[in-house]
């Protein structure tokens, strides 16, 4: 198979994997196609983040800046298909119904039922996102909110490489067994030299950046290790949906401080 083919096929796989944006194509993918799709997964987030960033220029103005917030929202969670607040729902039944027990934790997580936890969870996450939409999409931090799903979802690089993925059939098992170490080395300096260039001049922001990307994944480890003694599927959407939600409020923070 010719290189510009591979990742044809590797661009195509994240794209329908990630979104519900409607791929042309009737290719069946193969596990190396979804393994080879883990290092396209940033390009897929810079993609959501151009159309939430359109969507709220073009909705300025036309009403009040939470009824603007809440149809991006909505948008937003249409793009992915409310993948990642799976994870998010799954996790949270699974961590309180688990009781600290591992094999009951991850029969939880395998149990597509959702538990009222999950839904008061859901519920709170998605109202503490439209609030802080509702600050920075009528601030002049509205124009880099692209940063946000870019950079939550180059985490799932960093995790799949680095940590340990416990699941031996799940969604992310193609992507946590035949990964390359180079492509996702490459594809994690891209995206590092993309947004350093693209927020050249805010290195405060960046510092903000890294500090909540770091101090999210940290707390997410641990209490995933604590759990399940590494990662599945649901940790990975779950961990989506907690970078996103980080970045957001620390965006609305900043307009609250500078303002």
């Amino acid at each position: 198979m010719s290189f510009i083919k591979r990742e044809l096929r590797a661009m195509a796989c994240a794209v329908q994997f990630l979104s519900r944006v409607p791929v042309v194509t009737k290719t069946i993918f193969e596990v190396d196609d979804y393994a080879n799709s883990l290092a396209w997964y940033p390009l897929v987030g810079a993609f959501i983040g151009l159309i939430i960033y359109l969507s709220g220029a073009g909705l300025a103005g036309i009403s009040s800046p939470s009824l603007i917030a809440a149809l991006v929202l909505t948008i937003w969670v249409l793009l992915s298909g409310a993948l990642h607040l799976d994870g998010v729902a799954d996790c949270a039944d699974a961590w309180v119904g688990g009781f600290g027990d591992r094999a009951k934790t991850l029969k939880i997580l395998k149990d597509p039922a959702s538990g009222p936890i999950a839904v008061v969870t859901l519920v709170l996450l998605l109202l503490l996102k439209w609030s802080a939409l509702s600050i920075v999409i009528d601030s002049s931090y509205w124009s880099i909110i692209w940063v946000t799903p870019v950079l939550a979802r180059s985490a799932m690089l960093l995790i799949f490489w680095r940590f340990d993925y416990v699941s031996s059939s799940g969604l992310g098992s193609p992507l946590a067994a035949g990964f390359s170490i180079r492509r996702i080395g490459f594809a994690l300096l891209v995206v590092i030299i993309g947004v350093t260039s693209l927020l050249s001049g805010q290195s405060g922001l960046l510092l903000c950046l890294l500090g909540l990307t770091s101090f999210i994944i940290f707390m997410w480890k641990r209490s995933c290790y604590q759990h399940l003694g590494g990662f599945n599927g649901d940790c990975a959407g779950a961990l989506i949906e907690l970078l996103e939600l980080g970045y957001l409020l620390g965006l609305a923070l900043l307009v609250g401080v500078n303002s």
